[in-house]
Order: C-alpha cells, then sequence, then structure tokens
C-alpha cells in the first residue's frame, strides 16, 4: 500500500509541518521524502521559501503535484531571517491542526516521528500548552552517522530555558494552547531563534515538555547550515567568545522584552523568577550573583553552569 495511503496508525489528530526554506535545493527532496514514509499519516506540509534563488521552489511545486491535493501548501516567506520565517508561519492564521511540528530543509526524519510526538501530545490536556522535543542522530552531508546530540537530564523548566533552549526546532512539535500563545507573542516579536522561543513560552506560561532521549530525526551537519549543533569543544569555545563580546547578554535582552508580551500569562512563580533575573542582571558584583542564584536560573550541565558563572561575574549575562 503506498505510505500516503496507508492506514494512520497515530490516529486523526492532524499534524501542521511547518517547513522553512531558503536555498536548500540539495537535500530538500531528501526531507520531503521522510516526510512521506512517517507512521502517522494524517500531516500536511506548508512551505515557506523565503526567496530561494536555486530550485527549491520547483523542488516544492514538483511535489505539491505528485502529493494527493493539501499535502503541501507553498507561501513566500517575510524575507527576514530563518526565525522570522517561521513566526510567519506560526502566525498563519490559514493554518489549522490539531499539533504544529517544525521541520528544517536539510535534515531527514525517521518514520515514527511524528507518531512519538503525537502520542505523547495526547496525554496532555489540550487546554495545556505542552511541547515535544529531543535529541538527534547527527549524520555528515552524505547521511553518515557522526554522533548523537547531548543528552540532557536536568527536568525542562523557565529557569533553565532563560539561559539556554535544550533541543532543535527540526525536533519539536506542539500544541494548539503553545501555538497561540506565540500568537499573542505576534509575527512582530523579536526574538533569537524560534525553537529557543518557543521552550521559553511553554515553559514560563505553565506548560509541560517532553525532552525525548530517543533520537527520531537525522541531523544533518554541512558547511551551509544556519545553525549546526551546538556541542563539541569548538562550539563551547565559540560560546565563550560570543559571552566576552556582549552577544549572550543581548540575547537576554531581546528575550526579556519580548516575555514583556506575554507577562499576563507567566505563571506567578515564573513571573517570580523573571523579576528576580532582570533585577540581579542591574546589581553589583556580589548582589548578582546572589540574586541570580536565588532566581534559580541554570544550564542543562556542570560545565555549562561554570561558563554561566563566570559570565555573571563578569557581568556579561
Amino acid at each position: 500500500m503506498d505510505q500516503l495511503n496507508a492506514k494512520n496508525v497515530g490516529g486523526p489528530a492532524k499534524v501542521a509541518i511547518l517547513l522553512g526554506t531558503y536555498n536548500g535545493q540539495q537535500y530538500l527532496a531528501e526531507q520531503l521524502d521522510s516526510f512521506a514514509i512517517q507512521t502517522h499519516d494524517n500531516w500536511a506540509v506548508w512551505a515557506s521559501d523565503d526567496g530561494s534563488s536555486d530550485a527549491t521552489r520547483t523542488i516544492l511545486e514538483g511535489y505539491q503535484s505528485k502529493w494527493p491535493a493539501g499535502r503541501l501548501s507553498l507561501l513566500s516567506g517575510p524575507k527576514a531571517g530563518f526565525e522570522a520565517n517561521f513566526l510567519a508561519l506560526i502566525c498563519n492564521k490559514n493554518i489549522e491542526a490539531d499539533y504544529y511540528a517544525y521541520s528544517d530543509q536539510d535534515d531527514i526524519w525517521e518514520a515514527e516521528k511524528l507518531e512519538r510526538a503525537v502520542h505523547w501530545l495526547k496525554s496532555v490536556p489540550s487546554d495545556m500548552p505542552a511541547l515535544y522535543c529531543g535529541r538527534t542522530r547527527l549524520v555528515d552531508g552524505d547521511n553518515k552517522e557522526i554522533g548523537l546530540s547531548p543528552l540532557f537530564s536536568r527536568p525542562p523548566c523557565f529557569a533553565n530555558a532563560l539561559i539556554q533552549s535544550i533541543a532543535g526546532g527540526n525536533t519539536m512539535v506542539f500544541n494548539q494552547a503553545a501555538r497561540a500563545l506565540m500568537q499573542v507573542a505576534g509575527q512582530q516579536c523579536s526574538i533569537i531563534t524560534h525553537d529557543w522561543w518557543t521552550y521559553m513560552v511553554v515553559t514560563g506560561c505553565g506548560g509541560k515538555v517532553f525532552y525525548d532521549e530517543v533520537p527520531t530525526l537525522r541531523y544533518r551537519q554541512h558547511g551551509a547550515n544556519v545553525i549546526g549543533m551546538n556541542d563539541g569543544w569548538r562550539a563551547r569555545f565559540k560560546r565563550l567568545g560570543m559571552q566576552w563580546q556582549g552577544r549572550f547578554r543581548i540575547w537576554n535582552n531581546v528575550h526579556i522584552e519580548a516575555l514583556g508580551r506575554l507577562d499576563s500569562r507567566l505563571t506567578a512563580e515564573n513571573r517570580e523568577i523573571l523579576r528576580q533575573f532582570v533585577a540581579a542582571r542591574k546589581m553589583s558584583l556580589l548582589p548578582r550573583l546572589f540574586n541570580l542564584n536565588r532566581s534559580g536560573v541554570h544550564r542543562q550541565t556542570r560545565l555549562g553552569n561554570i561558563g554561566l558563572l563566570a559570565a555573571a561575574i563578569f557581568n556579561k549575562v
């Protein structure tokens, strides 16, 4: 039986795949093919192309014509960067589904990716924001495995989300309640990355996050990645360099302003964490360290928290 007409083993829930593309002709077909073999068959792709000058749109149009009607809708992105492209998809009122899955243009999904996500998301009440995310299997440009993303063990929470995103957007699937919060913040909301923002919003507003230890995605690492795997010593040294340049502090400024759009939606506990974090950043050294620690903000690993402490000492948080 053709996979597109196979039994929907994941149930009737509809998943909208939010695919951001830009000059992705080299790997795009493999990604689209991996959608077609999903064991959860009730999905539709909304591809927002951000002004590609290669064959990306031609490839998308080819799949649009060979797949059943409604399987793939092609949109034009805002041409303001990948994060704005994904925000445009999130805030597009014409896209309606039970769940929403971010997708990059150059990865390969394992067949059970959507099924695992939907299975967990169905366990959460529909009025509670919920986010599924997880580990990835790292592959090179030829789809040869080169490792796994880090396995984080500390529970997902807002105090972590303020400082760190635990998973790539390419692993994320979320429900309508989570999407509605991001729509309240709006398409013009200034953010650093869509995945970090999603983690921050869901945890901040009292939602649930599930970090899947089982990799369900082949995350391609290649020279044209907009964002690659943020792991390894090279990535750590790069993060340290950005901290000393003040980039981390600028990012936090952006997030604090963006979270102001959702102040009334934050839980009382998380509003207090944010207040303490904001206040500590303006204090002198010892009060700053004391109040940052009191706020509970943290990274997932011991080494990451040592880096956070160093950044706090030099007022780079």
